[in-house]
């Protein structure tokens, strides 16, 4: 027997428990971890609370980020011992997930985990650092450079922004970060910002054109802070948009693009293929460090997960939530 969250199908939407499940419960796959850790991410919050029809089917564990030791594999590229990392693949969505002691995975959907990382690092860095490492990568594979200016993040405060404050400084970038909570100053400057823009500035409604200020931007946010970043965006900039934390709308105007040469790029963290995903966990081995690691890093247990998520939603967590999901 193994412990989990499980989300069920009520009357009144839904149900979620701390539960005890047999290994014959698990689902379809050709590989078997032993889960260390999990992470706590902001679609993981809203499958939790039921905020938005995130899960697919039921009974669903959540989860959509885990690391472990495989256990069991009928896969040609894993071998009892390996320590893995998984994210995204719909885990947690339409296949059972890590908030669980025990997962069953397909063996396409792991990456190995970097030798540089613990388990616990990996999760304190998860989904929201591997996508923060697939925006750094898309905008300098795109040709932004440092010297072509400021870097801003929106949603800094968070867990793709607080990594790509971190990973855009080491690659030399100058960055601005926006935040609501300019309380938290101290903890942006200690991952590298170079300036704080208060989130009120971007996150109304704006000019189709405004004043040019950055040669990127990495937005988590959506809706009207990505509409502004776009105004703002230097000719010839590129904007890497991967999240909607203030909402999926996006109210702008065809005019950055069109007449500033502005690119869009859209960032998935999901489906990315393992080429990507591969050269996203490099980058993070490579430029992290240890100890901007733990400045991000909030845990808590398995069961602790359950409210967790309603402050998440609320956005009063700052930084990553680990999931210790033995204890």
């Amino acid at each position: 027997m193994f412990s989990a969250v499980v989300i069920e199908k009520a009357e009144a939407g839904q149900s979620v428990t701390l539960a005890n499940l047999a290994r014959t419960d698990l689902p379809e796959g050709d590989v078997d971890i032993a889960v260390d850790y999990s992470s706590l991410n902001y679609k993981d919050a809203l499958a939790i609370t039921g905020a938005s029809p995130v899960v697919r089917k039921f009974p669903m564990v959540p989860g959509i980020d885990l690391a472990g030791t495989v256990t069991r594999s009928a896969h040609a590229d894993w071998s009892e011992g390996d320590r893995v990392v998984l994210n995204g693949w719909g885990v947690g969505e339409n296949h059972w997930g890590g908030f669980a002691q025990q997962a069953r995975v397909k063996g396409d959907w792991l990456v190995p985990l970097p030798p540089e990382f613990t388990t616990r690092q990996a999760m304190a860095i998860g989904t929201a650092g591997y996508t923060a490492g697939l925006c750094v990568d898309a905008l300098l594979n795109f040709g932004v450079l440092p010297d072509q200016g400021e870097i801003l993040v929106t949603g800094a405060t968070g867990g793709v922004g607080s990594f790509a404050v971190a990973l855009l400084k080491k690659a030399g970038f100058t960055v601005a970060a926006s935040t609501g909570k300019t309380s938290e100053s101290d903890y942006l400057e200690q991952l590298g910002a170079s300036s704080v823009v208060d989130r009120a500035e971007l996150s109304e409604k704006g000019k189709a054109m405004q004043k040019e200020r950055w040669a990127g931007v990495v937005d988590s946010v959506g809706s009207h802070t990505l509409a502004n970043s776009c105004a703002q965006t230097k000719y010839g900039g590129a904007v890497a948009a991967c999240g909607l934390a203030q909402g999926m709308d996006f109210p702008a105007t065809v005019a950055p693009f069109i007449l500033r040469g502005v690119t869009l790029l859209g960032i998935d963290s999901v489906m990315a293929p393992l080429e990507k995903r591969q050269k996203a966990w490099e980058r993070l081995a490579r430029d992290l460090d240890p100890g901007a690691i733990d400045a991000i890093a909030e845990e808590i247990t398995l069961a602790e997960s359950i409210d967790a998520a309603t402050r998440l939603i609320e956005g009063t967590v700052r930084g990553r939530i680990v999931v210790d999901v033995n204890r």
